[in-house]
Order: structure tokens, then sequence, then C-alpha cells
């Protein structure tokens, strides 16, 4: 039966100055799977989720997108990648959907959603609108293609953020605290989105408060604490008796919440 590994993250580590913020992460995700990163702020996870496309350049450690591995080399005390050529087809492999949004204001959301197949898979523009015309009906904002990203909501210039990563027909999603900058009125709409990318067989690397989101669409739940994964496991675990002390008590916090 052939390997269906997504993504392999091994002993990843990461300091800034003299603080480690990674101390030695490893996780693997299988084709389909929906794993939320939960932790408190400052636990490592939006810098785990950087490190993996290289926004960040992690101090050690490996990297794996679909079997192959990023190779990295030795500068100094630093890690650098060996090829950028390598580098580029590796973020094409990995959608990236921030906090803030990151959208380009000074393109139309189709605009915006076309930039990457065009200009960096050199697809053919008619072909790409086609297809961005279709990602953007899919999450619900068809009728915003020909907008700035300035005349739409957080939660619509949100889910414009998604169509832009997924015209890029990535093999895994990474989203870092994709809900975390908008109104309370706009999360649902971004996590419906999500929900039905999880039911299409998505891969999807979720760092999330959304503790429904985590319960009830993830296939594994990971709770990193003080740059380590503290404990993992599926949703029934980690949310029932199986929960570790110290992910208890985080998710206590959010009792009352959805």
């Amino acid at each position: 039966m052939p390997d269906t590994t997504r993504l392999s993250v091994r002993n990843i580590r990461k300091s800034f100055g003299h603080h480690e913020v990674l101390r030695g992460i490893s996780l693997e995700a299988r084709d389909g799977d929906v794993i939320s990163v939960l932790g408190p702020s400052g636990s490592g996870k939006s810098t785990f989720l950087r490190c993996i496309n290289l926004l960040e350049m992690p101090d050690d450690g490996e990297v794996l997108v679909d079997g192959e591995l990023i190779r990295m080399m030795k500068s100094g005390a630093h890690s650098r990648p060996a090829s950028q050529k390598q580098v580029d087809h590796i973020r094409a492999e990995l959608g990236m959907v921030f906090q803030s949004f990151n959208l380009w204001s000074h393109m139309t959301i189709l605009q915006n959603v076309i930039e990457g197949p065009v200009h960096v898979l050199k697809r053919p523009r008619a072909e790409c609108v086609e297809e961005a015309q279709a990602l953007l009906k899919k999450v619900g904002i068809a009728d915003k293609a020909n907008a700035y990203p300035a005349h739409l909501s957080g939660g619509q210039q949100q889910r414009a953020a998604i169509a832009r990563a997924l015209a890029m027909k990535p093999k895994v999603m990474l989203f870092d605290e994709p809900t975390s900058a908008l109104d309370p009125e706009l999360v649902g709409e971004v996590l419906r989105v999500m929900r039905a990318l999880a039911e299409e067989g998505m891969t999807m690397l979720v760092v999330t408060h959304e503790m429904g989101f985590a319960r009830n669409v993830s296939n594994r739940v990971v709770f990193m604490r003080d740059g380590l994964v503290d404990s993992s496991g599926t949703p029934h675990e980690m949310f029932g008796e199986g929960a570790s002390p110290s992910f208890r008590q985080f998710i206590g916090h959010f009792a009352g919440g959805n």
C-alpha cells in the first residue's frame, strides 16, 4: 500500500536569540488528515507553521512534503535552504492562510487569486481565471471577484485568502489562526469553508483557538506548550478522559465558548 504521508516534520528547533521557541517538534499528516494545533500564546504554534514553509528558517530538524525532503545547509549557527528553486516549489505545495489575510490591496480579488498560478506556476491566464471564478463561488464570494480587498468584510477577505491558497492546488493547507482577527459574527462563515474543505479530503494543519472546530472537524488534536508537543490524540481522547492535566486546564479557559 503506498505511503500517503503528505507532511512529515521531524525534531524542528527554532531559537530567537537565547529564547528557544521550538524545542524539538515532530508531526506527521497523512492524506486527508485535519490536525488542529492548540496551545496558549507563546507556545510556538505560529512559529512552527512558519518553519514548515520556511517563512522562518528552522535551526535544526527536517521537513518532508509529499515525501520530498527540504534540503538545508548550515551557515554558521543557522540553517538555510540549499536550493531556492526547491523552496519555491515546496511553497507551491503548501497553501498558507494567515491571521491578517495578506491580500494585495492594489489588486482585485480575482487578480489576487490568479497571481500565483499565472506568475509562479506559469499556467495560461484564461484557464486560471476560470478556476479562480469557480474557487470564489466555492467560498461564497463569486460576486466579489472585481472588488478590492478594502471593500470586503474581514470574513470575505479571509475566504478570498483561502481561495488564493487553493488556486495553487496545494498538497497541504496551513492555517495560522485564520479566525482570530475576525469579528465574532464573521467567524462562522470562514469555519464553514474550512469544514467543507475537510469533508472534501484536503489535508489541513490548523493553528486555532476554535474549540468546536478542533473537537468536531479535526481527526487529530495536538496540544503545544513551551515549545514542545505536550500531548496529542483524537478529539475524543483529547477532549475526554484521556486529556492531560495541562490540556484540561487549557480548555477550561474556553468553557462556555464554542
